[in-house]
């Protein structure tokens, strides 16, 4: 199993500007928790892509797994440092599918019509991780159960729970907090919190 250590863990000074470090992973949504049903859960990779695939939760368990260490920042101003998320790689999972040329974003599409987007280059960092697992323990419904986008170097929105389709794009379509005066981009270190 690959072990992947965040750059940003290896900061002298891990917290970013206006950010406290908290021990507990605070719980931040916005709306209910889904309820999880294996028999029609399903995970669709689409848009400027060769071919459209669609994975079910088995083929989701079955794909090898590696493991991220990494800071996570919330644009509410707490910082978690330390953890610890498993799951498959986006680096792996681009493996199984060719994306065009072509695509410069992609939109996250969560449960109950929720999105991020974000720059492809972003999305393929090598610690951005869709994760089963957190802290050695299956991920709980209220983290996001059965699967999370994890991208530790954008503010912790852009990590969105719940997923269920990626969209790769030629154009940039604002997700649901960007659409709602968050930052189209998210850098905690450029304290990229809501547009000015």
């Amino acid at each position: 199993m690959k072990k992947i250590i965040s750059d940003d863990t290896l900061k002298e000074n891990r917290i970013p500007p206006n950010q406290k470090s908290v021990k507990k992973l605070p719980v931040l949504h916005y709306g209910p928790v889904p309820e999880f049903d294996e028999s029609t859960w399903s995970l669709e990779i689409c848009g400027v892509v060769k071919r459209s695939k669609t994975f079910s939760y088995q083929d989701i368990l079955a794909m090898e797994k590696s493991e991220v260490f990494c800071d996570i920042h919330c644009v509410t101003t707490w910082s978690k440092l330390d953890t610890t998320w498993k799951g498959i790689l986006v680096q792996d999972l681009m493996k199984q599918f060719e994306v065009l040329s072509t695509a410069k974003y992609v939109i996250i599409h969560a449960e109950f019509g929720f999105t991020t987007n974000m720059p492809i280059k972003d999305f393929l960092d090598s610690d951005v991780l869709l994760a089963t697992e957190l802290d050695g323990e299956q991920l709980s419904p209220k983290h996001g159960y059965p699967l999370r986008l994890v991208v530790p170097k954008l503010y912790f929105w852009k990590s969105a729970k719940w997923i269920r389709k990626i969209e790769f794009a030629t154009e940039n379509h604002r997700g649901f907090w960007e659409r709602n005066g968050y930052h189209d981009h998210g850098d905690p270190w450029s304290e990229e919190r809501q547009w000015k």
